[in-house]
């Protein structure tokens, strides 16, 4: 899940019960690229429209660790 509170945009991973702020993003309009989190994870988001609200739920795709 993706949030903005406070004008943080965090990501929520339910199976793992983490909550880290979105450090680092490929594009300014979030959807269609990927995300850094604090912790270092690698997130590639679908793509979506511009103005998608939020918080949604997406499914989004962890990199793997070697690349």
């Amino acid at each position: 899940m993706l949030r903005r509170a406070e004008g943080v945009l965090s990501a929520y991973v339910p199976k793992k019960d983490l909550e880290e702020p979105v450090a680092e993003q490929e594009h300014e309009g979030l959807w269609g690229g990927w995300i850094r989190l604090a912790n270092g994870w690698v997130l590639d988001l679908p793509d979506m429209a511009e103005d998608t609200s939020l918080p949604i739920t997406v499914n989004a795709r962890k990199r793997s660790e070697v690349e």
